[in-house]
């Protein structure tokens, strides 16, 4: 098989971390690897697959001879992008700088891989919280369109970065030893107040834009339309910060062309990739964050009729967002560009 020397910028963070697990548990078929990063994370030496790799400061020359570059998403993709792609490198970015540029792809493999052939340099993931949506969309898409989606998201931590996760675990110290809680972090760090995630919930992810919606909850409305191709269906979103560590969570409601049962909506799911159907109200199965943290599908559960129209289904949808959110996408799509000989 044919090998391509890689290049992960982010290296030292949670999904350019989630990238090596990745590379490493599906055999990606990897020469020359170049693990790249901010000036503050250079220097750093990370052990993979028994070799030590210097971790290199992030310039335009890093991607010099680099077929592949897994970009794990933040500011630098703006201006990096356009220069590994200069070089020669298919850029796979996790940011959202590109998401919705109409000259790049925004990809979820398991919904739209033709899209991947379109590209000119750059393929856009898209946010973690659209990929486990339309994940569990698609398929029922696919057999009757659908109208109208209502969807409200519970949140996990990590989704804003370590800091983050570390802000919860210092909070729940400090309230269980009963001293002062401190809050620097959420619901952003770039924010003029911030707010205790323990035991609390924030209905705020990112910055609020137009309408007081946030820019979370429209990158939601955006990108599944143009994921899908379709620009008709009505959708609304209500993103909000929970105090769990992994593994993003979804209430979604949808109003579709025509009828399908709950039971019918369940079989077309349990065929679909990277899916399970996790759903057995009787013995009080469904899927929770805590269980599909660190697994590669998508789980759905509590599919049910919504009789309020006349053909509405409610469904219950988690994934680990760092994993199928990010990570995990952007490698299936360097998988895809390999199998079909797209590099």
């Amino acid at each position: 098989m044919k090998k391509y020397n890689v290049a992960i910028l982010g290296a030292t963070g949670a999904v350019g971390q989630e990238f090596l697990k990745l590379i490493e548990e599906r055999n990606f078929p990897f020469n020359e690897l170049k693990l790249l990063a901010s000036e503050r994370s250079a220097g750093k030496v990370i052990n993979f697959m028994g070799k030590d790799y210097i971790v290199e400061e992030a310039k335009p020359d890093s991607f010099k001879d680099v077929q592949i570059a897994l970009f794990a998403g933040g500011s630098t993709s703006k201006t990096l992008a356009p220069e590994a792609v200069k070089r020669g490198a298919v850029v796979i970015d996790n940011s959202s700088a590109f998401r919705m540029d109409p000259e790049v792809p925004l990809v979820v493999p398991e919904v739209n891989p033709e899209a991947i052939k379109q590209h000119k340099g750059i393929i856009a993931n898209p946010n973690c919280s659209t990929i486990i949506m339309v994940m569990a969309l698609k398929p029922i898409y696919n057999a009757v369109k659908i109208k109208r989606i209502v969807v409200s998201t519970y949140q996990a931590v990590s989704g804003a970065g370590k800091e983050a996760i570390d802000e919860l675990s210092n909070q729940v110290t400090a309230i269980m030893e009963k001293r002062p809680v401190e809050a620097n972090i959420l619901p952003s760090a770039s924010l003029p107040k911030h707010y205790q995630i323990a035991f609390n919930l924030l209905p705020q992810i990112d910055v609020f834009v137009d309408d007081d919606y946030t820019k979370e909850e429209m990158k939601m409305v955006h990108e599944t339309h143009k994921i899908l191709n379709d620009y008709n269906i009505g959708i609304t979103a209500t993103t909000v910060r929970v105090p769990v560590y992994r593994s993003h969570s979804e209430s979604i409601n949808i109003e579709l062309n025509g009828p399908m049962s709950p039971e019918e909506a369940k079989q077309l799911l349990a065929r679909f990739p990277g899916v399970i159907v996790q759903d057995n109200p009787a013995e009080m199965v469904y899927p929770m964050p805590l269980y599909t943290s660190d697994r590669n599908e998508v789980y759905v559960g509590r599919i049910r009729a919504d009789k309020t129209v006349p053909h509405g289904l409610n469904m219950w949808v988690v994934g680990d967002q760092i994993r199928k959110g990010a990570a995990l996408n952007a490698v299936q799509i360097a998988e895809y560009m390999v199998e079909h000989n797209l590099i």
